[in-house]
């Protein structure tokens, strides 16, 4: 921050024209665009329906899970969760929900074991998302992802498409945090990358994901998704930017980091 006395600045030896000039030169603002270079440090990446096609299984984990109890869907299942919706407290959720018998441990150990074979055999990259990541990496820019999902599926998830190695950091909802929309999962990401928090960018697919982004006062771009279509328009007027693929995606973020 500039000091507003600038009487109290002194530069021994000088005339008063060259301290005018050294005045000038040291609290002009610097150019825009490397504001624009400075501002931002760091990209933290949701993982399902950001990075990977996967939405639609986890829609069909929970008719699942649910049908083999004799459970119906309800149509209400997402819209109240008061500790977000990171993997513990998701699997803490159905629990108290449903008065489930199994312990959230075990709960979380289906669903991941459900899951799993897709990962490993039919879940495909959103278009364009690996020459995007690779981009970031190529502009030195650190990377991490900030998911509600598990540990070992979100490695599994990365390593399967060969993209583990691009990634610094790996903040999961298995974590002891609340999950999304809160902001703690994407702060934790912050501080593990050793960056403040508004010094980061986040695409992200879901409502509650662009909230925990803003939430946490990152930058949020918002990518289409035909899982959270219903929610599209809401995501457009809360997040910083938006877009239908991860082409206009790219062409954003070079003019924000380059």
């Amino acid at each position: 921050m500039v000091e507003r006395n600038l009487a109290k600045v002194e530069v021994a030896g000088s005339s008063p024209v060259s301290r005018s000039i050294f005045l000038v030169l040291t609290f002009l603002p610097p150019p825009s665009f490397l504001l624009l270079s400075m501002k931002y440090k760091a990209i933290i990446f949701d993982l399902d329906g950001t990075i990977i096609d996967s939405m639609g299984i986890w829609r069909q984990v929970d008719m699942d899970f649910l049908g083999s109890r004799n459970i119906g869907v309800p149509t209400d299942l997402f819209d109240s969760m008061p500790q977000g919706n990171s993997y513990n407290q998701t699997a803490k959720y159905f629990k108290d929900r449903f008065l489930l018998p199994e312990s959230i441990e075990e709960i979380m150990d289906e669903w991941t074991a459900a899951v799993k074979w897709h990962y490993e055999h039919d879940v495909l990259l959103k278009d364009g998302v690996r020459d995007t990541i690779i981009m970031l990496r190529n502009l030195n820019f650190p990377l991490a992802i900030g998911t509600s999902n598990h540990d070992d599926l979100a490695s599994l998830a990365l390593s399967q498409h060969d993209l583990h190695q691009y990634f610094e950091i790996i903040v999961t909802g298995t974590h002891d945090m609340l999950g999304k929309p809160f902001p703690d999962i994407f702060l934790k990401a912050a501080r593990e990358l050793s960056v403040e928090p508004e010094t980061c960018i986040v695409i992200e697919d879901t409502l509650n994901g662009i909230r925990a982004a803003r939430a946490a006062g990152m930058y949020a771009i918002a990518i289409r998704d035909e899982d959270s279509a219903p929610q599209w328009e809401q995501m457009v007027s809360e997040a910083n930017f938006h877009a239908d693929d991860y082409f206009t995606i790219q062409n954003h973020l070079k003019e924000l980091l380059s």
